[in-house]
């Protein structure tokens, strides 16, 4: 009976043991250095090596068997940290901004050349249109400075709104003039990389149509095209600004009837939900599934402009609901479309890209679409898409829209890699001197010391080139056929999967393939005479004698004859013809 008893006893004890084990909850919460709560951050606990993330007010909550613990948390841009914890007592946990994330809100470089300094230009205004004042490349010295490397932004903004101005018989502002977005609005010579590879890299090396004396090599970065049926279900957040600034026919009405096309290609797993924001900020339209495009048609439709642009807010809202219904291993987007004039709350490009880059942890990308004239913020939404690891594009008509939500609605929804940089190294026993043609930077990211280079989203499907003004060597420009494999330069490639933290890189090596002008691909020779119409709109000082005629005669052999938008380009240069003198007149 004794014996009975002791068993008893001792299980009772057991029994209390576990209990007591298991009666712990550990709670708190976690914020930077200013006091803000950060969501999505990785909590390891080491007594039982599981996993957990905080809240979106920065708190956890985790049943845990021992009083005292240790945790280990990480953020991406944030210092990895172990904190010794007491299970019953709250635990307030900051984290520390890493150095270089610490200095994001300084102005960011789209190319660098490393301890190459550059020269400022004065300021252009256009009513109360806005555009990030830039500065262009110049010459670099490849015996002094050999590496340059450039950020592979997907934008296309540039090319429809200089179309824009045209349309109307306008000069058009030098810095809305980015020649990089020339040419990535036409996708020009797309080779799809090879097997299960996201990117290929290719070169071509010629000579230069507009200066005898040099040569053009076209780096072309291509990535892979996802197959239609096989992209992630979209969780999208239309963002839809319905301000009174909104309320003509190239705004309001264009953005409702460019939504309606992208409506008819959403499928039943996709979701949508509307945010507008006029007056007043609210959820027009609730998460609703993409067969119902009745309902999400009508809602479109229902959209009046009235009220004044409390633009953060509205970003805020909508970045909660795309979290609300985040998709994971889908396709989570924000798109806001406005004409960029936000009147109310934090409104300065810092104070948005502040915010842009706090939301852009919660794994929620941006795409931006800016319409309207007169008081168009480029420079807003530009800041907003590059911070906000997604795209941007201007509509100046429904065919533009049609263009970039349906004909390349992978290209402009459905990233393959984000963070995406390339560095080039050229060879100084072929190359004298360098010019990156485009990826000009803002002129206060010039004046930034710290040399930061971000990186891009780029697209399903898209084709990005580079163009380099070379002065070559002796050797380059004479060398016998024995010296054709010559390394030009070496390409080095940096990038992360999407929703991934580990980083790529592929190497590449630019041989010396020179190939005439005349008998290069057609669209690298496409390229070339959009990269010669930026330098005569913006009157840069590196274009020479070109003249319009140049560029119409290789525009006109080089387009195909049943490509609209390539055939439209040949008409833009006319316009442009007669709008700009030929030559600067004398006082």
């Amino acid at each position: 009976m004794f014996a009975l008893q002791k068993v008893v006893v001792y299980v009772l004890l057991l029994f209390t043991a576990i209990a007591a084990k298991g009666q712990y909850y550990l709670r708190g919460e976690i914020t930077d250095e200013k006091e803000q709560p950060l969501q999505n951050v990785k909590i390891y606990l080491h007594s039982n090596h599981l996993v957990y993330y905080s809240g979106t007010s920065g708190g956890f909550g985790i049943e845990t068997r021992q009083l005292y613990d240790s945790l280990t948390i990480s953020l991406e841009g944030y210092e990895t940290k172990v904190f010794p914890v007491k299970s019953d007592i709250y635990q307030h946990l900051k984290l520390k901004v890493l150095p270089d994330v610490s200095n994001r809100n300084r102005p960011k470089l789209i190319s660098i050349t490393k301890d190459l300094k550059q020269h400022d230009r004065f300021r252009w205004f256009l009513n109360d249109e806005s555009y990030f004042q830039v500065v262009e490349n110049e010459y670099a010295d490849a015996g002094k400075f050999p590496n340059t490397g450039f950020s592979l932004n997907v934008n296309k903004a540039s090319y429809s709104n200089i179309r824009r101005f045209l349309n109307t018989k306008s000069t058009v502002p030098p810095d809305a003039i980015r020649t990089e977005e020339l040419l990535n609005y036409f996708n020009l010579h797309y080779q799809p990389p090879a097997g299960n590879d996201v990117f290929r890299i290719e070169s071509q090396l010629t000579n230069c149509p507009w200066n005898p004396n040099e040569q053009l090599l076209f780096v072309n970065v291509n990535a892979r095209q996802l197959a239609l049926d096989q992209i992630p279900p979209g969780n999208f957040v239309f963002l839809i600004d319905v301000s009174g600034s909104m309320d003509m026919p190239n705004r309001l009405p264009l953005l409702k009837a460019a939504f309606q096309l992208l409506v008819k290609h959403l499928r039943e797993q996709d979701t949508v939900s509307i945010v507008m924001y006029g007056g007043t900020v609210g959820i027009w339209l609730p998460p609703t599934s993409g067969k119902e495009k009745e309902k999400i048609s009508t809602s479109i439709e229902e959209l009046t402009a009235s009220g004044d642009t409390p633009g953060e807010s509205a970003i805020m809202t909508a970045y909660t609901l795309a979290e609300k219904t985040f998709i994971k291993g889908g396709n989570n987007r924000v798109i806001l479309a406005t004409d960029g004039d936000f009147n109310v709350g934090n409104i300065s490009e810092k104070a948005l890209e502040d915010l842009i880059v706090k939301k852009k942890q919660t794994g929620v990308y941006l795409t931006c679409l800016g319409v309207g004239m007169g008081n168009y913020k480029d420079s807003k939404l530009e800041t907003l898409a590059k911070k906000g690891n997604g795209n941007f594009a201007y509509l100046d008509d429904i065919h533009e829209a049609e263009k970039v939500l349906v004909k390349e609605l992978t290209q402009t929804f459905y990233a393959v890699a984000d963070d995406v940089f390339l560095n080039i190294e050229f060879n100084p026993a072929m190359v004298k001197e360098y010019r990156l043609i485009g990826f000009d930077n803002k002129k206060d990211a010039i004046a930034d010391s710290t040399g930061i280079l971000e990186g891009g989203e780029v697209g399903s499907g898209s084709s990005v080139l580079g163009i380099f003004q070379i002065r070559p060597t002796e050797e380059n420009v004479f060398s016998d056929g024995a010296l054709l494999d010559t390394r030009l330069a070496g390409v080095s490639m940096r990038y992360r999967g999407c929703g991934d933290t580990l980083r790529q890189k592929i190497n590449y090596t630019c041989p010396r393939n020179f190939a005439h002008f005349k008998d290069i691909d057609a669209e690298l020779r496409l390229a070339a005479a959009l990269a010669m119409f930026g330098l005569k709109l913006r009157q840069s000082k590196y274009a020479g004698n070109i003249t319009w005629d140049d560029i119409e005669l290789i525009t006109a052999a080089a387009v195909k004859a049943d490509n609209y938008l390539q055939n439209q380009f040949l008409q833009l240069i006319d316009k442009a013809r007669k709008i700009y003198p030929s030559k600067k007149r004398k006082k």
